[in-house]
C-alpha cells in the first residue's frame, strides 16, 4: 500500500495496490467473455449437424462485436459520469458471465447471437472503467506504470485461467470453461467490493485537473474526438490492428478442432493462450516502465511488426506445437497494445475530461476492426484455406506498420510540450 496525490492535488491516501492486482488478475477470464472457446463449443459439440461451420461462427462473432463496439462510446460516456464506478464492474461481470453460462442451455442461431451480444454490451464497460478507477487512484504521474502493472496482471489471470481451462477440458469437455467463468467472477466481485469509492478522485478519472462545477474549461465530447487529429488517426491504428489481430487465435482454435478433434482443440487453444499470456506479463511490465523514457511511438510499431510476423508463421506448418509457438507471438504484439492503448488516450485527452469517452470512441473503432476480422477471415478459410486468411490478416497488420509510422505523431512528446 503506497501514498500519492492526483495531479489535482487531492490526497487518497492508501492505494489499493493488491486490491488492483487481484481484480485485474480475476477479470482477466471475465472482461473477453467466452473468446476462443465459443468458437470451438459451435465447431466441436454443435458443429454442421446443426448448422454451424467457420463461416456462420463467424456472422455471430461479428453480430456480437458490432453490438459491442456500438455500446463503447456510451460506456464512456456511462463511466465519466459514474460517481461508483467499481459497482459498475461488479454488473458488468455478472452480466458477462450469466449470458456466456446460459448458452450450453439454448439453442438457435437468434438465440447465441443475443446472449453473445448481451455479454459484447456489458464487456464495453470494462476497460474504461478499469483505466478510469486506475487514473482516479494512482493520478497521470503514475498512471503509464501502473496500467502496465494492471496489464501484467491482467495477462498472469488468463494464463492461470487457460491453464486450468485446459486440464480440466481434457477430463470433463469443452464446457468446464463456462463454469471455470462462474467462479472467476465471483471472486472479481468480492475484490471491487474492497475498493473504496471514496478513494477515487472523480474528475481526475475523467482526465480533468479539477470538476467542472469548480471552473474547469470541459469541451463537448464531439469536440474532443472530432478536433483532435492525433486521437483520430489512433483510432484508425486500432481498427487495423484488430482487424489483423482478432481472427488469429479463433482461426487457429478451428483448425485445431478440424486436425485433432474438439477436446485436443479446447486443451491446445488453451496452451496458445497460455503461451501468449506468459510472455505479454514481462511485456507489460516493461512497457509500463519504460514509456516516458523510449516513447510510445517505436514501441507500438515493434507492435505491428510482430503482429505482421505472426499472421505469415502460422503458414509455416499445421503442427499443432508449432501453432502454440507461434501464438506467443502474440504477448509482445497484443501486449503493448494493451499496456499503451490508455497511456495514448490520456495523454492525447490530458485536461479535457473527455479520457473515458474518448476510450469509448477509439475502443468502437478497434471493436470494429475486431468484428470484421472475424467474418474476413472465416469467409477466406471456408473460400481458400487456412494459409490464405493468415496471410491476408498478416498484410493488413502491414498496413498498420506504415500508417502508424507516417502518420501518427509521439504522443508522449505531445503531452510534454
Amino acid at each position: 500500500m503506497v501514498t500519492t496525490k492526483t495531479a489535482a492535488g487531492a490526497d487518497h491516501g492508501a492505494i489499493p495496490t493488491r486490491t488492483l492486482d487481484a481484480l485485474n488478475f480475476f477479470l482477466a477470464d471475465v472482461r473477453d467473455g467466452l473468446g476462443p472457446y465459443l468458437a470451438i463449443y459451435l465447431i466441436a459439440v454443435r458443429g454442421p449437424a446443426h448448422g454451424w461451420n467457420e463461416a456462420t461462427v463467424g456472422v455471430v462473432l461479428t453480430i456480437a462485436g458490432i453490438v459491442g463496439l456500438l455500446a463503447q462510446t456510451p460506456a464512456g460516456v456511462l463511466v465519466d459520469r459514474s460517481r461508483n464506478k467499481p459497482r459498475i464492474v461488479m454488473v458488468a461481470a455478472l452480466l458477462v458471465t450469466i449470458s456466456s453460462v446460459s448458452l450450453p442451455i439454448v439453442s438457435g442461431y437468434t438465440m447465441v447471437a443475443i446472449t453473445q451480444s448481451i455479454a459484447a454490451i456489458a464487456g464495453a464497460v470494462f476497460a474504461p472503467a478499469i483505466s478510469a478507477i486506475t487514473l482516479g487512484l494512482v493520478g497521470p504521474k503514475l498512471f503509464a506504470k501502473r496500467v502496465g502493472r494492471n496489464e501484467a496482471f491482467n495477462h498472469a489471470g488468463n494464463a492461470v485461467s487457460a491453464a486450468l481451462a485446459g486440464v480440466l477440458a481434457w477430463t470433463f469437455g469443452p464446457v468446464v470453461v463456462f463454469w471455470l467463468m462462474a467462479v472467476l467472477t465471483l471472486a472479481s466481485v468480492v475484490t471491487a467490493m474492497r475498493i473504496r469509492n471514496r478513494d477515487i478522485d472523480n474528475a481526475v478519472a475523467r482526465g480533468l485537473d479539477c470538476e467542472p462545477e469548480e471552473g474547469c474549461d470541459e469541451p463537448s465530447a464531439w469536440r474532443t474526438l472530432i478536433e483532435n487529429r492525433p486521437l483520430m488517426v489512433f483510432a484508425v491504428a486500432a481498427f487495423t490492428f484488430h482487424l489483423a489481430n482478432a481472427a488469429m487465435l479463433t482461426s487457429v482454435g478451428q483448425l485445431l478442432a478440424k486436425t485433432v478433434g474438439k477436446d485436443q482443440a479446447t486443451s491446445l487453444t488453451a496452451a496458445c493462450i497460455v503461451a501468449a499470456q506468459l510472455v505479454m506479463v514481462p511485456v507489460a511490465i516493461i512497457v509500463g516502465r519504460n514509456t516516458e523514457r523510449w516513447g510510445t511511438k517505436p514501441i507500438f510499431l515493434v507492435a505491428f511488426g510482430v503482429l505482421a510476423a505472426r499472421g505469415a508463421l502460422y503458414t509455416v506448418s499445421n503442427d499443432p506445437w508449432w501453432l502454440v509457438g507461434v501464438q506467443a507471438l502474440d504477448g509482445i504484439g497484443a501486449g503493448i497494445f494493451g499496456a499503451l492503448f490508455p497511456v495514448v488516450i490520456a495523454d492525447l485527452t490530458k485536461g479535457s475530461g473527455r479520457f473515458n469517452v474518448s476510450q469509448g470512441a477509439v475502443a468502437t473503432a478497434q471493436g470494429l476492426g475486431a468484428a470484421l476480422s472475424a467474418t474476413l477471415a472465416g469467409s477466406i478459410i471456408v473460400w481458400e484455406g487456412y494459409s490464405a486468411g493468415f496471410l491476408t490478416l498478416a498484410a493488413i497488420a502491414a498496413v498498420g506498420f506504415v500508417l502508424y509510422w507516417t502518420s501518427m505523431p509521439e504522443t508522449k512528446e505531445r503531452a510534454a510540450g
